[in-house]
């Protein structure tokens, strides 16, 4: 059996994703499992012991033109099954003129009419959450079962040994940054917290080298003494491989959370603008939610993060307090 998981949005729309792999492997234990990602995400695969290979989708230098090439070698593949997790035209176009045996994918997918089996995409509420996970697992249902597999990443020796300097004493991880402005706790307040951390614990502020800036002015403006700024410096896998023996992880509603449920690390979610009843929310065995603790008419604002709070006032943030972010140093 050949089979293709398809997923080329976010970095923590793959990592949700991988949960179908270890659902698949469990079912399919000789099978051959690919899976197709957008350029930059792949070293969140790197030696991922289930697959036979990971395809990548260049989307930023001749899209298209890299999208047919991509139809052209999987077609000649001639998958068994291909699972498309994502709604979006592009992948459905490589789902419908396959050639696979079975096409999988979402209703919302435009070109869903082409597919064997599509499936409804529901976003969640308060009173019935439905994680991402478990939208996930009814794509392939059919021929496994509808209890959905964790995330999981697999960090290797090599990136295990190169984190291994940082655990010398016990420590936090703090990811501050979000691609999304409401999805963001303010960086004030990320310093607030940490500087009431207490002294005998190191503090890593973990991100991509577009939040090595913002990862300094938290230690420049911080009175803790040891906070290190290791934005940039590790790739997917450290960073996953630091999380994962942290006493607790601060992140925001972003791709870091997904990283900690992936290696099953604790953590801590701090949700502005948008929430857990959307379907995205940690999985970790030691996980908490932060929020603002009142109810706010406006939160949330949107499905999505934004640029900037509508009505000006980013309540769902500054409203948050120190004391709700302290009680889980320990958890």
């Amino acid at each position: 059996m050949q089979f293709l998981i398809i997923q080329t949005a976010f970095i923590g729309d793959v990592v949700l994703a991988t949960g179908l792999i270890e659902k698949i492997y469990q079912y399919y234990p000789d099978a051959k499992i690919d899976f197709l990602l957008r350029k930059g995400n792949e070293a969140l695969l790197e030696g991922h012991p289930y697959l036979r290979e990971v395809l990548i989708w260049n989307k930023k230098a001749g899209k298209m033109a890299n999208l047919f090439k991509l139809l052209k070698k999987i077609r000649s593949t001639k998958y068994d099954k291909i699972i498309n997790v994502q709604r979006f035209a592009a992948t459905g176009i490589l789902t419908a003129f396959s050639k696979a045996t079975e096409k999988i994918g979402f209703d919302k997918n435009p070109l869903s009419m082409f597919f064997n089996r599509k499936v409804g995409h529901v976003i969640g509420s308060e009173e019935k959450i439905n994680h991402e996970i478990d939208r996930n697992i009814k794509l392939i249902s059919a021929f496994t079962d509808d209890v959905p597999e964790k995330p999981k990443l697999y960090p290797t020796l090599s990136n295990e040994n190169s984190v291994a300097k940082f655990k010398v004493r016990p420590y936090i991880t703090v990811s501050p940054s979000s691609v999304w402005f409401t999805k963001q706790y303010p960086t004030e307040k990320w310093i607030s917290f940490i500087n009431q951390v207490p002294p005998q614990y190191n503090i890593f502020l973990l991100g991509a080298p577009a939040d090595k800036i913002r990862g300094e002015k938290i230690v420049s403006k911080s009175t803790h003494n040891s906070v290190t700024n290791l934005c940039g410096d590790l790739n997917f896998l450290e960073s996953a491989a630091l999380m994962k023996d942290a006493l607790m992880n601060y992140v925001n509603d972003s791709a870091p959370m997904h990283f900690a449920s992936a290696v099953n690390a604790p953590v801590t979610a701090i949700y502005c603008s948008t929430l857990p009843s959307f379907g995205f929310g940690p999985l970790s065995d030691n996980r908490h939610i932060v929020e603002v603790p009142y109810p706010l008419a406006c939160r949330p604002c949107g499905l999505h993060g934004r640029p900037a709070c509508p009505l000006g006032h980013f309540k769902c943030a500054h409203d948050i307090k120190d004391e709700q972010l302290l009680n889980h140093v320990f958890a």
